[in-house]
């Protein structure tokens, strides 16, 4: 049997018409499944205006309260007309001296005017592209540590494991090799951790541009992990994508891995582990290494005179406010929200007025970008990490 189709209009007329046979309004209301509040008004529309009455009306409002005059509108149009290539900031502006006397509407406003009537280009934000960073040589332990994630294999419970490996670039000692299930930064977190609890700080890190060593959507590419390095005072290499060669020490490191502590596969990973801390011992105080004179890193590697002491405070005195960012990456201003990134999520950050109603925001001492209290859109300025992500560079 076909579906019975039925319109709003037919169940009032149905309504209204049971209902003027006699039957009770309540028991009506509860059988069309509407309250008698609704029933009553339904039926004094019928008694006002008839059958029509019972058709759906407009819900627009009668009036809009904050609506731009008509006037002022035109006038928006007209001085986009004349300057095709000026903005809603300039355009608010010139409008300021052509209307004195009327309230001039906000940037936002401006723009929504020109972009309901199809003026406004939408411009594509860069995106971060990963180019990697000026590489060190540096000849002193702890100078540079290397980190990457050896290529996924299969256990022999059908689990993947995530082999987290960390070496010193110029002892070639092997701080961490940590059998991870999955490539998650908070595993990475507890893994770099341990190792700065037992080994110290290192001056910097080099790493690819993958997760969790990096993102690609988020500010300057940067992740939360490497948020948390920079708060330690490590700084950051990275390789050119698709140029494994440039941590060339580390990978040749992962080949010997992969030959005397993955063939064949673990059952588990704690199993694994197990293999991955003998491979450990063995490569740092047993196995002599050919570039080192055929000395063991053990040898030649010394723990870092830098402690790890946890984070230490962030504070910003020449700023007007300290601003905490909210955990989607934002930070209040008055009653407004401007965008950072989810990375920078509970890190402290200084704002400060460089010019009337532009702000610029500071995240250590590393200037991140401006935003304008109307808009409250952060504009990025070039890579503020430039400096110290590049220490060798000869810029």
């Amino acid at each position: 049997m076909p579906w019975k189709e039925c319109h709003v209009v037919d169940e009032r007329l149905r309504f209204i018409a049971r209902l003027l046979d006699g039957e009770k309004m309540a028991h009506l209301c509860a059988e069309f499944g509407i309250s008698r509040k609704t029933g009553y008004k339904i039926y004094d529309r019928y008694k006002d205006c008839g059958a029509e009455a019972l058709t759906d009306r407009s819900r627009r409002p009668y009036r809009y309260a904050n609506r731009l005059p008509p006037v002022v509108e035109q006038a928006i149009l007209r001085l986009k007309r004349t300057y095709p290539t000026w903005g809603a900031a300039k355009i608010r502006e010139r409008l300021r001296g052509e209307l004195p006397g009327l309230r001039c509407p906000a940037v936002s406003t401006v723009h929504a005017v020109l972009d309901r009537h199809g003026l406004v280009t939408p411009r594509r934000r860069r995106r971060y592209r990963a180019a990697g960073t000026a590489l060190s040589q540096p000849t002193q332990p702890n100078e540079l540590w290397c980190a990457d994630y050896k290529g996924e294999f299969m256990l022999a419970n059908r689990r993947y494991c995530y082999p987290l490996t960390i070496t010193d670039f110029a002892s070639r000692y092997l701080l961490a090799c940590d059998a991870l299930s999955t490539t998650a930064e908070a595993y990475a977190f507890t893994a770099f951790e341990r190792a700065f609890r037992e080994y110290g700080l290192p001056r910097a890190l080099r790493t690819d541009n993958g997760v969790p060593f990096a993102s690609a959507h988020a500010l300057y590419g940067l992740s939360r992990l490497a948020v948390w390095w920079l708060r330690l005072g490590i700084d950051i290499e990275r390789i050119r994508p698709g140029h494994p060669e440039q941590n060339g020490r580390h990978e040749r490191m992962h080949l010997t891995l992969k030959l005397e502590a993955t063939k064949p596969a673990a059952g588990n990973l704690l199993q694994q582990q197990a293999r991955f801390e003998a491979f450990q011992t063995c490569y740092n105080r047993e196995r002599p290494h050919q570039a080192l004179g055929m000395k063991v890193p053990g040898e030649r590697y010394a723990p870092s005179p830098r402690p790890y002491r946890g984070l230490p405070s962030l504070d910003y005195p020449l700023h007007d406010w300290t601003a905490t960012v909210t955990t989607c990456g934002r930070i209040c201003f008055k009653t407004r929200k401007v965008n950072l990134s989810q990375v920078f999520a509970g890190q402290a950050v200084g704002v400060r007025q460089v010019d009337d109603h532009i702000w610029l925001v500071t995240f250590m001492h590393y200037d991140l970008g401006y935003f304008d209290d109307e808009t409250c859109r952060l504009e990025p300025i070039e890579n503020p990490f430039r400096a110290r992500v590049l220490p060798m560079s000869p810029e």
